[in-house]
């Protein structure tokens, strides 16, 4: 699976985590992470852009899900599934996608948005201003947007559920 992986894939987890249960309880999904594949052919890696608690948006290796997961040289304690945008965004869209994710690294995590999106689920308000730090499927919104496409938004905010849901995004292989 891990040679089919392209630029622009988007890798879905169901963590048997703590955090995890709590995003999956909250927006009654499997899911509770998502992040943007990047493939660098120079180097011959598969990396992930992702925005992860505690750290903020972040290029880890794929490795490190399938060996080495936060340092604890165990794989990561879950599953992970492939999606692909369909119909296929062209190289350049991929690559402003991408590149958009990369200007936005060292950006810090949200962690009120969880808060705060587990009160506009309960209440059913609506989000206010944007700031400039990212929960993981608000930087995968983010990359894509500005490369032209757009993720619908059945609620008022956007969770790893809502990017698998959307139409455009088309379920791959299994990697863990």
């Amino acid at each position: 699976m891990r040679g089919e992986l392209r630029s622009g894939d988007l890798l879905f987890c169901s963590g048997s985590y703590l955090f995890s249960g709590l995003i999956q309880r909250f927006t009654g999904s499997v899911w509770s992470h998502v992040g943007v594949v990047y493939r660098d052919e120079a180097l011959k890696r598969v990396f992930v852009l992702e925005s992860e608690t505690g750290i903020g948006v972040c290029l880890v290796p794929l490795s490190k899900y399938l060996r080495d997961y936060h340092g604890r040289n165990r794989p990561y304690r879950g599953q992970i599934v492939v999606g692909r945008i369909t119909p296929g965004l062209d190289a350049e869209q991929v690559r402003q996608a991408v590149s958009h994710g990369m200007d936005l690294l060292t950006k810090p995590y949200d962690n009120a948005e969880i808060l705060r999106i587990a009160m506009r689920i309960l209440f059913r308000v609506g989000r206010g201003g944007r700031d400039r730090k990212y929960i993981c499927s608000e930087l995968v919104e983010e990359c894509f947007h500005s490369a032209g496409l757009l993720f619908t938004r059945p609620d008022n905010y956007i969770s790893p559920d809502e990017i698998w849901r959307n139409a455009c995004v088309e379920p791959g292989g299994r990697i863990l």
